[in-house]
């Protein structure tokens, strides 16, 4: 099937006693034994599994060309699953340009207990360099949050292999609808569902795809069920509506983006675009290799002061200033601000999340407020 039938067909299954064409939401915590023991159902708690949870991980498998996805109350979460399933002392390589919430995960949650080294990913020579004896896990995020970096998933996978060394990819920024990392030799994939997938920036989760049912992919369903960072029965079936129009918003998002990208580009008030889209995005040729189109995802830097892109921010009407993105309304964020003292990001960079609205209203909102700048 094609992506747009699996979307809204494979995370839907049928109740046979009603006939519903939607499934329901199976709000019950336990389920019945039958008169040997069993639980005829396929459930047993609602913790360890539900009929929701089974539906929205079995769409997310498919798309993701997977053979098995476990689902988690964020995506936080499911990143903690993977780093819980290393064994401690193991070593990780990660992005030096990294979603700010699983860096600091990682730097402060996992400190003392795993090891982790960040690095530019975009330099192969770097990251076969930075494998030690103990490496177990490469963290790929492509396109990258905020600076929107391109990392040749081929080339990483490559190394990790020869090297016997697992490799996960942020794919939120992408999607499957553009990008199949388990197709270009990961192991793992990781989404924040609370983007993309949800797309209505109205519910909370994530959720992990793996290649193989390996040793540790039962680890990490062990870490799902027994710690029980899992999302409620209407969290995925509100998760599972909203990937039921996915392939359709993303290239919503992407059409605009590229507008807008292009928009940037030509303004003489904006000293840099990161998209990959672009031509002159310095891995454009990488993105273009292993994606079928760009995103939604964009940030810019201006000519001017933190102070000066804070008001530009302000000044926005149609984007609405607030965290988070993938949602079908256009979000800008000064990304400095949110992440901390520790930033890596330039503190005159803003980030958009382009949505669905029409383009020229997003464009001359963008306008309006460069030109006030």
């Amino acid at each position: 099937m094609r992506i747009e039938t699996i979307a809204i067909h494979e995370g839907n299954k049928s109740d046979s006693s009603d006939k519903a064409v939607i499934q329901p939401i199976t709000l019950s915590t336990t389920f019945e034994r039958g008169l040997d023991g069993s639980y005829p159902g396929g459930h047993v708690y609602t913790r360890a599994s539900n009929p929701n949870r089974s539906s929205l991980e079995n769409v997310v498998a498919k798309l993701e060309r997977g053979v098995e996805a476990a689902a988690f109350s964020s995506g936080n979460a499911a990143g903690s699953a993977i780093f819980q399933a290393l064994e401690p002392g193991s070593h990780i390589i990660a992005p030096e340009d990294m979603y700010h919430g699983l860096r600091n995960l990682l730097k402060e949650v996992y400190a003392g207990v795993l090891e982790v080294d960040f690095v530019d990913l975009s330099n192969l020579a770097t990251v076969h360099d930075s494998i030690k004896e103990n490496t177990k896990l490469i963290w790929i995020e492509t396109p990258s949050n905020p600076l929107l970096k391109v990392t040749d998933i081929r080339g990483i996978c490559s190394i990790a292999q020869e090297m016997k060394v697992l490799v996960c990819c942020d794919n939120t920024f992408a999607t499957p609808v553009f990008q199949l990392p388990l197709a270009l030799g990961a192991d793992f994939v990781m989404h924040s569902s609370t983007k993309y997938m949800g797309g209505h920036s109205d519910v909370l989760g994530g959720i992990l795809v793996t290649k193989e049912l390996t040793p540790f992919w039962s680890k990490i369903r062990s870490v799902q069920s027994l710690s029980g960072a899992v999302p409620s029965p209407f969290d995925c079936y509100m998760t599972v509506r909203g990937i039921k129009t996915l392939p359709y918003r993303m290239r919503g998002h992407a059409e605009n983006a590229r507008k807008i990208a292009s928009f940037l580009n030509a303004h003489p008030s904006v000293e840099k675009v990161y998209y990959p889209g672009l031509n002159e995005h310095e891995m454009h040729e990488i993105a273009a290799s292993q994606m079928s189109d760009f995103g939604g995802m964009m940030s810019f830097t201006i000519h001017g002061s933190e102070a000066q892109t804070r008001d530009i921010a302000a000044k926005l009407r149609v984007f609405t200033q607030a965290t988070s993105l993938g949602g079908v309304e256009s979000l800008v964020e000064h990304r400095a601000s949110v992440e901390g003292p520790d930033t890596r990001t330039p503190s005159n960079l803003l980030r958009l999340s382009v949505g669905l609205e029409h383009c020229d209203d997003l464009i001359a909102d963008l306008a309006q407020a460069l030109s006030k700048s």
